[in-house]
């Protein structure tokens, strides 16, 4: 039997989580939201500047369906597709409204299969580089980039009443908001820096690849161009 260990950091005390207390708005849909990290989940739980508790849990992932965004398989395109499917995005402009559409159609991937998510956690600086990227004004290289250099911490999501059912809690312990909350905020801070760095850089970027370029060329998933950028 393989087992993981999971956090979740809240402000209550969670013994028993449900599939219909999760809201269907979040980065991948309806679902429990924890991480294997402590420490991130000890930050997430102070992220309101109140105290809050650290959740342990033990998932069985035997016989568990779970889609990896981050096993090398996918891109950060996958990434975004899911996001603009469940997340509100601000669309301010027409190439921002038909590029939420042709990524949806051709990044997307079906969710609905899987018991189990593990991908990136879009909090708001993040979801900021994901809206940048759709409006035309981030290129993929420094997307990719700002990911990668803002230690974005990996999220694993159940999505699925199978995988409700094989997650035990272990216990819970407080979290001190005036430890966990600068730590949250360092971290944040850093991403929007980060996030402000390539915006500067990508001007300079004169063979990156923008969203109207996938549009205007149709790439797919699976496209040499896009392979090229990420791989650099």
């Amino acid at each position: 039997m393989e087992k993981i260990t999971l956090f979740h950091g809240s402000n209550l005390i969670v013994e028993t989580p449900e599939l219909s207390q999760g809201s269907i708005y979040n980065d991948y849909g309806q679902g429990f939201y924890c991480t294997r990290l402590e420490e991130m989940a000890k930050e997430w739980a102070c992220k309101n500047q109140k105290d809050g508790f650290v959740n342990r849990y033990e998932l069985n992932m035997d016989g568990l369906c779970v889609l990896n965004l981050s096993d090398g398989n996918h891109t950060v395109l996958n990434w975004i597709a899911i996001l603009l499917k469940n997340r509100t995005f601000r669309l301010r402009s027409p190439i921002a409204i038909d590029a939420r559409e042709y990524l949806i159609e051709h990044f997307a991937l079906d969710t609905s299969v899987f018991d189990v998510i593990i991908g990136y956690r879009a909090n708001d600086s993040y979801f900021q580089y994901a809206e940048s990227f759709v409006e035309n004004t981030l290129p993929l290289r420094s997307l990719n980039k700002a990911l990668i250099l803002g230690k974005l911490c990996l999220q694993t999501v159940l999505v699925s009443e199978k995988a409700f059912k094989q997650i035990e809690f272990v216990d819970a312990e407080p979290v001190d908001r005036t430890v966990y909350y600068p730590k949250f905020f360092e971290r944040d801070t850093k991403a929007r820096q980060t996030y402000t760095s390539e915006i500067a850089k990508s001007r300079s970027y004169r063979d990156d690849i923008f969203v109207l370029d996938i549009l205007r060329e149709e790439m797919s998933n699976d496209d040499p161009r896009i392979q090229r950028i990420l791989l650099k």
